[in-house]
């Protein structure tokens, strides 16, 4: 039968005569917290990461892989367009002309 209040951090029972109240600091609450997090985590991928790994499938195709419903054919005419003008390095390929689709 114990209230828990969180904003206050306390633990309130009820006893015979009276009610037991046990407190807290937010930082200690913080740092039990946060290790439990990090405990619960560890066990977790400890356990189920190897398992999902062998289950799964890659749900991300290879892009770099050409196809011919995809494949890319760049236009005759291109200019060279600087990007940042501090680095004669940094340029793109941009067509001159737009296609007539």
């Amino acid at each position: 039968m114990a209230i828990p209040n969180y904003t206050y951090l306390k633990l309130k029972m009820p006893r015979l005569n009276n009610v037991i109240i046990v407190s807290s600091a937010f930082s200690h609450a913080f740092t039990c917290d946060y290790e439990h997090f990090e405990l619960a985590t560890a066990v977790i991928n400890s356990s189920e990461l190897p398992r999902l790994g062998e289950s799964s499938t890659l749900a991300v195709l290879d892009y770099n892989k050409p196809t011919s419903s995809t494949a890319f054919h760049p236009l005759k005419e291109t200019k060279v367009v600087g990007i940042d003008p501090t680095d004669p390095i940094k340029t793109m390929r941009t067509g001159t002309q737009l296609p007539t689709k």
